[in-house]
């Protein structure tokens, strides 16, 4: 049986407060969708979050990197009796997927918001590299917003820019990308608060660019 692939396109941007992070909800088995609203941004721990791409399923299971590293977080939290930073939990991310590149087919996103250092935005494409970010896109859809992204992306937006945004990139990458589609998810983390987001084709929130 195939594996079921994220197809995806994941992306996660700094804003003046914070980050917010965003995905389609497309999965697939080869050519076929088994599902079209999954939901690919998963809490790693308090206020940081990762976006998955890659495969569901089988060795190189996506939600599986995020359940270890949910473990490990929790461990540090209770060996060091202090709350991990956005940059170990993206350290240990990266870690994990370089010590399996053989195996793995997954890229991440690992953002959040730590009392030090603020929002923060890191990047794990194929291979375990890291590379921090302002604003970071994947997954299969990404290839196609890169422009739009280059172009529109600007430093230190407000809350309702960056969710503007969001909303119009995994928009176009949903309308051009086969292998994206369903809703939009999105999470804002700030230093107060983190907020669900969910937009639509039948409710008209996601924009017909």
């Amino acid at each position: 049986m195939e594996e079921i692939q994220l197809g995806t396109t994941i992306t996660a941007i700094k804003f003046a407060e914070g980050v917010i992070i965003a995905a389609d909800s497309r999965t697939t088995i080869g050519q076929m969708i088994v599902n079209r609203v999954s939901d690919k941004l998963t809490k790693l721990y308090d206020k940081i979050w990762c976006c998955r791409s890659g495969s569901a399923a089988g060795k190189d299971n996506t939600q599986a990197i995020a359940d270890v590293l949910r473990y490990y977080l929790s461990l540090y939290t209770i060996q060091n009796n202090q709350v991990p930073s956005v940059q170990i939990a993206a350290n240990l991310a990266s870690e994990i997927c370089y010590q399996n590149k053989n195996f793995l087919s997954a890229g991440l996103i690992i953002a959040g918001y730590d009392q030090k250092k603020g929002g923060e935005v890191y990047s794990i494409p194929l291979g375990g590299s890291i590379h921090q970010q302002n604003i970071a896109i994947g997954g299969s859809g990404s290839s196609y917003i890169y422009g739009f992204c280059d172009k529109n992306f600007t430093p230190n937006m407000s809350k309702e820019e960056g969710i503007k945004f969001l909303k119009e990139a995994v928009s176009l990458a949903i309308k051009r990308d086969g292998s994206s589609g369903g809703v939009i998810r999105m999470v804002v983390i700030t230093k107060d608060n983190i907020e669900r987001l969910f937009f639509s084709q039948e409710d008209n929130t996601i924009p017909n660019l």
